[in-house]
């Protein structure tokens, strides 16, 4: 029976109670009240917490900052002593380059001399070998033609002076 005058009120008050006027009153202070206690709850507890929290990631993302700076300058020092590096190691490599250019060409001219030594020596070998055949050559036909004008004079029925056969090839040959 209870709900049967709680709906018997509720149909002759017209419509919904938040809408009566003369519960406004009370509907004003329980909302004002309610919202002063969320206002007191969220100021002293959650906004606080909430603001430690927003706190607290702004000084990671500094130091994170600053850190990501730090290791930044560092990674160009790595990078200037990196650059520095390779240019002393091309410095260095040309340096050996060029002393071993220079060690190459000192046994290379040592080398050349070497060979044209040697190609002097084997020249004037070969030089006084072939003065030799010359002269053993001249020799030869020397006595050749000795010979023959001999051959020639006795075969012609005269009778040969080798002395004067000699000196008349001699002469001959002396041009």
């Amino acid at each position: 029976m209870a709900t049967e005058t709680h709906s018997a009120d509720a149909a002759s008050s017209g419509g919904m109670p938040q809408l009566d006027f003369s519960t406004w009153g009370n509907q004003i202070f329980w909302l004002v009240l309610t919202l002063i206690v969320i206002y007191f709850i969220l100021s002293r507890v959650a906004l606080p917490r909430i603001a430690a929290i927003l706190a607290e990631r702004q000084g990671t993302i500094t130091s994170d900052l600053a850190a990501a700076e730090d290791l930044k300058s560092k990674a160009k020092e790595a990078e200037a002593a990196y650059d520095k590096a390779l240019v002393d190691a091309r410095a260095e490599a040309h340096r050996i380059v060029a002393e071993a250019k220079a060690e190459i060409q000192d046994d290379l001219d040592a080398a050349i001399a070497k060979a044209d030594a040697e190609i002097a020596a084997k020249s004037a070998e070969s030089e006084k070998a072939i003065a030799d055949i010359r002269a053993g050559a001249m020799e030869a036909v020397k006595d050749v033609a000795t010979e023959t004008a001999q051959e020639i004079v006795s075969a012609m029925g005269g009778k040969a002076d080798a002395k004067a056969i000699t000196a008349a090839v001699d002469a001959r040959l002396k041009g």
